[in-house]
């Protein structure tokens, strides 16, 4: 028998919060993370704007050396990781079993902001000057380990990469090594720090993103007929999630059940993906069916919805096609309208804002929506939460290359 994994402890850093209360007040506020760009002068890019964290400081949760010696995006994944931690409450050691606690913190790009700071050193200095921490600094998969470190969890340890899938798909395997008995507790999410030069300008220049720059604040408008591009985000999300015995044995606070996980490939395009999105339909129906859940048992989807114009329409297509007749009863969200598009971190995330949906009762709304678009035809919840229980929902990731997860989540009952 499969056992089961629920989620127990949570923790963020994002464009709208550096913590789980401040992120999820600023999106039923209906706030945006949107700003002009601070990290660098981007006075000479076309975009010149992006989802930024603001305020950050690595020091609440790492000591100045250590910090010095690791990327933004593992200083975020530290950060968030401490903060699920404490709010599973675990930070003290106790209540778990290292050897069966492991950790997935996923990541599409890594340390980039390391990487382009160190190719200026060996293009102006040679490569005597390349800093020796340069490789633990840049790899994807260090802010796995430097967070099972932080809390000796020698369970399983690794990372995901599939661009804007990694952490679906990192949480989704998470969820299935609890499962079947690799682990009982699990630190997993994604974490992302590319708000640089050569980031911007890559997206900038494959025209992915929004080039409002006259308005930053309201540039990230999924579903929106007016949407033109994403926006650039950053940050953190993780969540731990926790065999249901394990939980219950040490008295912990559930916030909802993992119930189940799907993963497909398109196998179609570098950047795009089929007019039906028929890859992230059957995603959608292996999450559903893994964990035994109707469509009609479906209230709230939070959407990849990235506010690119071949997305927004192609993934409303694909939930219309799943969820059939019942989808004109489902809210749709789409998060990224207040955090702006955190890439590898994304899934992480939006499954905490998923899980706050089913704990409280209340579907965050996709801002920014002021002229919906004729193909974006189902509730897409626009500019006010929406008070409703909600049973159960899915979250859904995709990424360049062709790649779906949808995770299913439910209320969760003894």
């Amino acid at each position: 028998m499969r056992r089961r994994v629920v989620v127990t402890g949570l923790g963020c850093v994002t464009p709208v919060g550096n913590d789980v209360g401040s992120a999820w007040q600023a999106l039923l506020e209906g706030r945006s993370g949107g700003a002009a760009i601070t990290r660098f002068d981007a006075s000479n890019h076309k975009v010149r704007f992006a989802c930024e964290v603001k305020g950050f400081d690595p020091a609440l949760y790492m000591d100045r050396k250590e910090a010095k010696r690791a990327d933004l995006y593992t200083q975020y994944a530290v950060a968030a990781a401490s903060q699920a931690m404490a709010d599973a409450g675990l930070a003290d050691g106790r209540g778990y079993n290292p050897l069966r606690t492991g950790v997935v913190i996923a990541s599409g790009i890594g340390g980039i902001s390391t990487f382009e700071e160190q190719h200026k050193v060996l293009v102006n200095s040679g490569p005597g000057r390349v800093s020796a921490f340069f490789i633990p600094m840049f790899i994807s998969d260090i802010a796995s380990g430097v967070v099972s470190m932080r809390f000796g969890a020698k369970g399983p340890n690794f990372t995901t990469v599939s661009a804007c899938a990694s952490s679906g798909h990192g949480i989704g395997i998470s969820f299935r090594s609890i499962q079947y008995g690799d682990a009982d507790v699990m630190i997993t999410g994604g974490s992302e720090a590319s708000v640089t030069a050569m980031a911007m300008a890559g997206f900038a220049n494959m025209q992915a993103l929004s080039t409002r720059n006259d308005d930053p604040a309201r540039a990230s408008r999924p579903f929106d007929a007016t949407r033109d591009g994403f926006v650039l985000g950053e940050g953190s999300g993780v969540v731990i999630l926790e065999e249901l015995e394990h939980a219950l044995a040490r008295g912990a606070r559930i916030y909802g059940e993992v119930a189940g996980f799907g993963m497909t490939g398109d196998a179609y395009h570098l950047t795009g993906q089929p007019e039906d999105h028929e890859g992230l339909q059957r995603a959608m129906r292996c999450a559903l069916e893994d964990g035994g859940i109707s469509p009609a048992e479906v209230h709230y989807v939070n959407a990849h919805g990235t506010s690119t114009p071949m997305n927004d329409p192609n993934e409303i297509r694909a939930i219309k096609a799943v969820l059939g007749a019942h989808a004109a009863g489902v809210n749709v969200s789409s998060t990224k309208s207040s955090t702006g598009h955190m890439l590898g971190a994304a899934g992480a995330v939006e499954t905490i804002f998923t899980t706050l949906a089913i704990h409280h009762g209340i579907v965050p709304a996709t801002i920014n929506l002021q002229s919906p678009d004729p193909e974006c035809d189902l509730d897409c919840t626009a500019n006010t939460p929406v008070h409703r229980p909600v049973a159960a929902a899915l979250n859904n990731s995709s990424g360049f290359g062709g790649h779906n997860t949808s995770l299913a989540l439910v209320r969760y009952r003894d």
